[in-house]
C-alpha cells in the first residue's frame, strides 16, 4: 500500500507539473522473416586495377559493369569527357588521374583503413530488412564505394542505389584540416565524425531525404518537421548504432540536447522563428554548424533538426496505429504539429 501511495504522489507531482511522459522506443516492424541481399561493389578498387598502358578496354568494362554510377562518376566527378577538364581525350585524362602521386596514395591509404567493409554490411542488411517492412515497394539498394578526391561523401542515383565516398571516413588520424584549411568542409567541427562509424547512417542519409521529400514550406517548422522525420526513420532503421553516430554529435552536445529540450523549444518560441520565412534567419539550427546562435556555447548546430524529432516521436506516440510510413506522407506542418501534441521534457524529468 506504501508502494502505491507513493507512486500515485510522483504521478501527481509529474501532472501539476506538467510533465510530459518518458519516451518509449519506437514499434518497430518485426524483420524476422525478411531477408535482403546487400551488395557492396568496390568500384575504387576496380577503377584502379586498370592498366594505365592500354586503359580504353578497362573503362568500357566498368562502363558495362556499374552503369549509370560509371556515368555519374566519370561525367560528374571527374569530367573526363569534357574538352575543358580533359583536352587530350577521356583516356589520357584518366591516366593521369589513376597516376598521379596524390590521388595513389590517397587509394593506399583507403585501402589500409577499409580492407573489406563487412561490419557496414550487416549494418546495411539491418537497415534493408526495415527498409523493406516499411516500404515494401522501394527497392533493396546497392552501395557502390568510390574514391572523391573529398569531393564529395555520398549520393543517391538511379533507382534508389547508393555511392559513397569513402576518402571521408579515414578517421582521427587522417590530417583533413591540411586538404584545403579555407573550405569549412574541413573544419574540425566535421572532420570530428569523418570516420567509419558514422559511414553507414550518413550513406542512407540521401536514400531517407528521398523517401520523406522536402520541406512542405520554406518556414522553419516546415524545415524540423521533415528534418525530425528523417531522423526518425534513421533511428528505426539503424538501431544498433550509436546515437552520436546517427546525429553526429559529440556524447557532450547529445547530453546537452536530452537536458535542454525545454529550453530549446522556449527560445524558439520566445524568438519567434517558428513561422519565420528566413532561410538565413535559421539556418545554423538545421544545418551543420559549429553551435546554434543565441544558445550557450554547448549547444550544437541543428538543435532545430533535435526538436523536430521530439515532435515526431510525439506525433507517433498519438497515433500508435499509424503505420510508419504515414511518415513518408505529405502532411502539412502546422497540422502535423497540432496532432503531435508535443510537449518538451523538462530538464531532469
Amino acid at each position: 500500500m506504501k508502494n502505491v501511495i507513493i507512486l500515485y504522489l510522483v504521478f501527481l507531482a509529474c501532472l501539476l507539473a506538467g510533465c510530459s511522459e518518458p519516451q518509449t522506443d519506437y514499434n518497430r516492424p518485426d524483420i524476422s522473416t525478411i531477408s535482403v541481399n546487400t551488395e557492396i561493389r568496390r568500384f575504387d578498387r576496380d577503377l584502379f586495377a586498370l592498366d594505365t598502358n592500354d586503359i580504353q578496354p578497362g573503362r568500357q568494362l566498368l562502363d558495362t559493369a556499374y552503369g549509370d554510377f560509371a556515368t555519374v562518376y566519370f561525367d560528374q566527378l571527374l569530367g573526363i569527357n569534357d574538352r575543358r577538364i580533359a583536352p587530350n581525350g577521356p583516356d589520357t585524362f584518366l591516366s593521369g588521374f589513376l597516376a598521379f602521386p596524390a590521388t595513389r596514395k590517397l587509394y593506399d591509404t583507403i585501402q589500409v583503413v577499409f580492407p573489406n567493409l563487412d561490419k557496414e554490411q550487416e549494418t546495411f542488411t539491418t537497415a534493408f530488412r526495415y527498409l523493406k517492412a516499411i516500404f515494401p515497394e522501394r527497392p533493396t539498394p546497392t552501395i557502390t564505394t568510390f574514391l572523391s578526391e573529398f569531393s564529395i561523401a555520398n549520393f543517391i542515383y538511379g533507382n534508389d542505389e547508393l555511392a559513397v565516398g569513402l576518402d571521408f571516413y579515414l578517421g582521427k588520424d587522417y590530417p583533413y584540416h591540411l586538404v584545403d584549411p579555407s573550405n569549412a568542409v574541413f573544419s574540425a567541427y566535421l572532420t570530428r565524425s569523418y570516420n567509419r562509424d558514422h559511414l553507414v547512417p550518413r550513406t542512407l542519409k540521401p536514400l531517407v531525404e528521398d523517401i520523406i521529400g522536402p520541406p512542405t514550406g520554406e518556414r522553419l517548422i516546415d524545415h524540423i518537421i521533415r528534418n525530425g522525420k528523417r531522423q526518425v526513420l534513421l533511428d528505426i532503421l539503424l538501431p544498433e548504432v550509436a546515437d552520436t553516430a546517427r546525429w553526429e554529435f559529440s556524447p557532450k552536445q547529445l547530453t546537452w540536447c536530452e537536458e535542454n529540450e525545454e529550453n530549446i523549444w522556449a527560445y524558439f518560441l520566445s524568438e519567434n522563428l517558428l513561422y519565420s520565412t528566413d532561410y538565413k534567419e535559421y539556418r545554423k539550427f538545421v544545418e551543420y554548424s559549429p553551435h546554434s546562435p543565441g544558445m550557450p556555447e554547448e549547444a550544437p548546430g541543428r538543435t532545430g533538426d533535435w526538436i523536430g524529432m521530439q515532435i515526431v516521436r510525439s506525433w507517433l506516440k498519438h497515433h500508435p496505429d499509424a503505420n510508419l510510413a504515414a511518415l513518408a506522407e505529405r502532411l502539412d506542418a502546422q497540422q502535423f504539429l497540432d496532432e503531435a501534441k508535443y510537449k518538451p521534457r523538462r530538464q531532469g524529468l
